[in-house]
């Protein structure tokens, strides 16, 4: 049998999952970036439960090669992917080599060095209209844009660029 931890925000004080599981802690104030993400406050209540594994839920921490690498120090198992392929497949054009490499149908684009805005036009031509823009490190949709044609293409990639910088 094993005993079911959880940590909690204010804004999850009253739900179901909180008054299910057998210890609940709070973590913080509803804010996300004070409770969800603070990895110090997770790996506190962690090591004051003798938690050993930590299931980070989907998205917040699930994907943060930093939580991941914090676990292993820490002697928890970390329920999800390691850190290296977190960081693999946070790098999209990196997560399409790998999958290409693996044999994994993937839609065509252009991953290379040259990132000027007329190379990309030119690829962005050559692969044909509409092209969908991603940032290579946009997570969560962002940096994410489609050109419909080549009047739009310039726009949407600097509003790409900019929206990834966030």
């Amino acid at each position: 049998y094993s005993t079911l931890f959880l940590s909690y925000s204010d804004a999850d004080r009253n739900s179901m999952h909180t008054a299910l599981a057998d210890e609940a802690y709070l973590i913080g104030p509803a804010a996300s970036q004070q409770s969800y993400l603070a990895m110090d406050k997770i790996m506190q209540v962690a090591k004051k439960s003798a938690a050993q594994a930590i299931h980070p839920g989907y998205g917040f921490l699930s994907e943060n090669t930093e939580f991941a690498e914090m676990c292993k120090q820490e002697g928890i198992i970390f329920i999800g992917p390691p850190s290296s392929a977190i960081r693999d497949m946070g790098i999209k054009s990196t997560s399409k080599y790998i999958m290409s490499a693996a044999g994994v149908p993937i839609v065509e684009g252009y991953h290379g060095q040259d990132q000027s805005d007329q190379h990309l036009k030119k690829e962005a031509a050559r692969i044909g209209y509409p092209v969908m823009i991603k940032a290579v490190r946009g997570g969560g949709g962002k940096g994410m844009r489609i050109a419909q044609n080549e009047k739009e293409f310039l726009e949407q990639l600097e509003s790409a660029r900019r929206e990834a910088k966030k």
